[in-house]
């Protein structure tokens, strides 16, 4: 029986990838990804358990993906730094199977297949616009460098709250200041699809770094209506409510619009074209907020934990939600699979074909995809003496978070103040980047008031969430504790249930030879990786 049924999933895959790829040889892939993106689209509003602030914002085109597609609900990334999570993505694998590419500001190692690439060499027409892989050496590693690269119109888009607060100063409306941006999207956009001149499949990666700081402080409330005290109250329990850092987050919802604004005109495009239902669109981001506790560079699921959204007419039926859990790298092997491509066997990620493909319209559609690995060396090369890492890996599973660091006793996100910086403190310095400390955590608004105010009784726990010191495990029951805050490791009622998630946490990481795993586990402490101390 069970073979029957692998026998007709088997020719019902065969079936409908003809059919699409009948409609235009092979499907058109379009890639939205957007810096420092984590899970925050409304589109999730609407699910059981779903944050408030999905609610806040507001994402009609992302909304728009997943209800004319699936919306995944449990999508994690490798790793909450932009560099690794960006080799793993283009890799299909582990983001510490990259090389120094598993560390922010390294060096892409070309011979490590990237998705791009080989759809190339099968026929795709490839691009990409704003970023793909950086900072580092070779950072458009996978799109074949500036030859790929379709942004003659502009790169304005990369600051938009800046930029557009900057055109209302020189005479123009809101209105007008912001279409100026959308056009240079939709002119790069058009570039590319104008360069295919043979009619080929396109693989094309859009990727606004807009929702990357710095933002125009205030422009959440002033360009796009998000008022920072609707937001008091629903920030997270490690977060202090405080109208600073409600305003810092409103400026991150706004840019977060502003790139789901774009995608729209995007999508308009290809609808004009003829092109809309004969493309994947898949959505993501590639790590949660910067400059908040538990979010970028951290293995909680307010760092590690993205918006997936995936439409494609001829194959994936609309309005489903799936809970399989599902890790970026994932998207190579799906890309390359759909492209006719051969996938290597370095990739340890797993198509998401059947995902689509499967007539379930909500909850868990392959059993077998029931957990995630995370993990992070480092995130800026000088956070800690000798450019250290703070070696962590997780196992994510519907019922628990596990996360181990490997390095308890070195700092998390990086050195704290000095004595003598102390004395010079400022808001202002903090937040510009002037005086640097706590490295890994990026910076903004919200660390900056957590720097000068946590230290007292009344916030003291709020500045332990983001820079205090962590045990070697941490052990958190999500049904209990959705925001990862009350640690479980040394309760004898979860020891069982603690050695089951590190044995098989341990047994994937050595499956998979992660370095830090693997003989002295000391390749990450040494040279070439910290070496590496700034951008090349």
């Amino acid at each position: 029986m069970i073979r029957i049924k692998y026998i007709t999933l088997l020719l019902f895959v065969a079936v409908t990838v003809c059919n699409a790829q009948n409609k235009n040889k092979r499907p058109n892939i379009l890639f939205a990804f957007a810096d420092d993106w984590g899970k925050y689209a409304s589109c999730y509003a609407k699910i059981e358990g779903s944050e408030p602030w999905q609610k806040t914002v507001k994402t009609p085109n992302v909304d728009r993906i997943a209800r004319e597609g699936v919306l995944f609900n449990n999508a994690y990334v490798s790793s909450p730094s932009c560099t690794p999570c960006r080799s793993s993505l283009l890799s299909g694998q582990h983001f510490y199977r990259t090389g120094l590419g598993a560390i922010l500001m390294g060096t892409w190692d070309m011979n490590i297949p990237s998705y791009p690439l080989l759809l190339e060499e099968a026929g795709y027409h490839i691009g990409y616009t704003y970023k793909v892989w950086m900072p580092g050496t070779n950072p458009n590693a996978g799109y074949g460098g500036g030859r790929t690269k379709y942004e003659k119109a502009g790169k304005r888009f990369n600051n938009f709250s800046q930029n557009a607060a900057k055109l209302v100063k020189e005479g123009k409306s809101l209105d007008e200041a912001k279409d100026n941006l959308y056009e240079e999207v939709r002119q790069n956009f058009t570039s590319f699809l104008d360069t295919n001149k043979d009619d080929k499949p396109f693989c094309y990666w859009f990727g606004p770094k807009n929702v990357h700081r710095a933002y125009e402080m205030g422009s959440g409330e002033n360009q796009w209506s998000i008022n920072p005290d609707d937001i008091k109250g629903v920030l997270p329990p490690f977060i202090p409510d405080v109208p600073v850092i409600r305003e810092d987050f409103a400026d991150y919802l706004g840019e977060i619009q502003a790139f789901d604004t774009a995608l729209g005109e995007v999508l308009q495009i290809l609808e004009q074209r003829g092109e809309l239902d004969n493309t994947l669109i898949v959505v993501s981001g590639d790590h949660g907020v910067p400059g908040f506790a538990h979010a970028k560079s951290n293995l909680y699921d307010f760092g590690t934990s993205v918006v997936l959204a995936a439409r494609w007419p001829s194959v994936i039926q609309p309005n489903r939600i799936v809970d399989d859990f599902v890790s970026l790298p994932d998207l190579a092997p799906t890309f390359l699979e759909l492209g006719g491509v051969e996938i290597p066997e370095v990739m340890t990620a797993k198509s998401l074909l059947p995902v689509f493909y499967s007539k379930k319209k909500s909850g868990v559609v392959d059993k077998n995809r029931d957990h995630v690995i995370t993990g992070q060396e480092r995130h800026n090369p000088d956070a800690r003496e000798g450019n250290l890492p703070y070696p962590k890996r997780a196992i994510r599973t519907k019922d628990y978070l596990y996360i181990y660091n490997f390095k308890p006793e070195r700092q998390p996100v990086g050195k704290a103040l000095t004595a003598e910086q102390k004395k010079e403190v400022t808001f202002e310095k903090i937040n510009n980047g002037t005086i640097r400390c706590f490295g890994d955590l990026g910076w903004g608004p919200s660390k900056a008031w957590l720097v000068m105010n946590g230290e007292t009784p009344k916030y003291q726990k709020y500045f332990d969430y983001a820079f205090g010191m962590r045990p070697k495990e941490e052990l958190y029951k999500i049904s209990n504790d959705p925001h990862q805050i009350n640690n479980l490791a040394q309760n004898p009622k979860y020891r069982k249930i603690k050695e089951e998630l590190h044995n098989r946490l341990m047994a994937e990481l050595k499956e998979t030879k992660d370095p830090r795993v693997m003989g002295d586990g000391s390749t990450f402490d040494s040279p070439p990786y910290t070496n590496v101390t700034k951008k090349q």
